[in-house]
């Protein structure tokens, strides 16, 4: 089997300091950000299942604690989303663009 120059030339930006420091800033985002929502979503389940007089609990007229937590399952994805665009523009897409632009040359 022979290595093309184009899978060498990935190889050396793969092992390369900026692809490196790509990964670890994706990976410091997405890994706590999805340990901290499977955590509260793992919280919202616990709490329906073993604490439902909690969970029935009105706040407002018929709005109880579990429909605002179930509703802040909705609000906390499209602020995770947010969130992740905003770190892919400011830290990661100006890495990506530059090893892009360095493969390109």
């Amino acid at each position: 089997m022979t290595v093309t120059s184009e899978e060498s030339q990935w190889e050396r930006v793969q092992a390369g300091p900026e692809f490196t420091e790509l990964r670890r800033r994706l990976r410091g985002f997405v890994f706590p950000m999805t340990a901290a929502f499977l955590i509260w979503y793992l919280l919202f389940v616990l709490l329906a299942d073993y604490a439902p007089e909690f969970m029935s609990t009105r706040v407002v007229g018929n709005i109880t604690v579990g429909l605002l937590l179930g509703l802040g399952q909705f609000v906390s994805t499209f602020l995770i989303t947010f969130l992740y665009v905003r770190h892919a523009d400011r830290r990661l897409d100006p890495l990506a663009d530059r090893i892009r632009t360095g493969l390109e040359a």
